[in-house]
């Protein structure tokens, strides 16, 4: 839902994970893990690279599109950067997913794969961290800063990359999943940012591009003794498998590209005739936390002076806490 983020009416919000949760979600997932037409041909998507985030990135872009660039990020052809307002809280968010990614991936195997566990947590863990470390490479050889918004997007990346691979790949190509996942999502997030598509949350660099790349993986890397323990599919490209995964793993990529794209636009093109999709201007200019959920999300520390003066600034006297006392109010925002 990243891609409807500050423009979107909270209703469509509600309305559409409703209809993404009955009418798009559970039919590729049936295709691939309830033994659909996919799993049939024994296409190799362990925890959901192409079942989770793929589907939920087109569903984004589609949106993401409907909806229109918000408000003030590009003016006169030049894009304005709208910053996160906490790195240290997307940190901290981040390392939180990292370490809940062990029982996205590793525990998955608990249903059939006692003992595999450890094996999928490591290759989680190995792509993880080189998808942090090639993101922040390409973007130290681009601009010589090492961001840090990049980094971590390299880190999402990667594990979206290799939760399709998990189970299926060594250590070795784990590492190479996750660098070149982590490199892709720098180019793939300055790629759209030119094309004007507003995707606050990077949802098609972060679970798009690698949800395919990381799908395809399997189709190259897959080691012919996990298939043979996990017992899906074939080995990959690299190990003498020939072509026939790769054919599998890219014949699941487009299948899921046209059915979640086709379907997301008719619910939302539905949605925005019936009840719309975007707020209105005057309201994402006042924020939608306080217009649609009726608090201010980011408040501000209010400190007030000795010198008797009238009460100025942002906050109204309800919004600060106290009573109108004739000094004035200076309204510092937190750092």
């Amino acid at each position: 839902m990243g891609g409807f983020a500050e423009r979107a009416k909270f209703s469509v919000y509600v309305w559409f994970s409703i209809l993404y949760t009955a009418l798009i979600y559970p039919v590729v997932g049936h295709w691939v893990w309830g033994g659909g037409w996919l799993a049939e041909l024994g296409m190799q998507d362990f925890a959901g690279s192409t079942v989770v985030h793929l589907q939920g990135a087109i569903a984004a872009l589609i949106a993401t599109i409907l909806l229109k660039p918000r408000k003030g990020r590009y003016v006169n052809n030049e894009t304005v950067s709208i910053p996160g307002h906490n790195q240290i809280y997307s940190i901290m968010g981040v390392f939180v997913l990292w370490i809940g990614w062990f029982g996205f991936n590793a525990g998955s195997t608990l249903g059939s794969l006692t003992g595999f566990f450890g094996y999928v947590a490591l290759t989680t863990n190995l792509a993880a961290a080189a998808g942090g470390i090639g993101a922040l490479f390409l973007i130290w050889m681009i601009n010589h800063h090492a961001d840090l918004t990049t980094m971590i997007n390299g880190v999402l990346a990667a594990l979206v990359a290799i939760t399709a691979s998990c189970a299926f790949v060594e250590p070795w190509a784990a590492v190479v999943i996750g660098a070149l996942a982590g490199a892709t999502s720098v180019g793939v997030a300055a790629y759209m940012e030119r094309k004007g598509i507003d995707d606050p949350i990077y949802a098609i660099s972060v679970h798009g591009v690698p949800g395919i790349s990381g799908t395809l993986s399997t189709g190259i890397f897959a080691a012919p003794h996990l298939v043979a323990q996990v017992g899906i599919g074939q080995a990959g490209l690299l190990y003498g498998g020939g072509l026939s995964q790769l054919v599998v793993q890219a014949l699941g990529i487009a299948g899921t590209i046209i059915y979640v794209s086709i379907v997301s636009f008719i619910l939302l093109y539905a949605l925005k005739k019936t009840i719309g999709l975007r707020v209105s201007p005057h309201t994402e200019e006042r924020g939608l936390d306080t217009t649609e959920h009726g608090q201010n999300a980011y408040p501000e520390m209010v400190t007030i002076s000795t010198e008797p003066q009238t009460i100025s600034g942002s906050y109204s006297k309800q919004n600060v806490g106290h009573k109108k006392t004739g000094y004035r109010t200076e309204v510092d925002p937190i750092i």
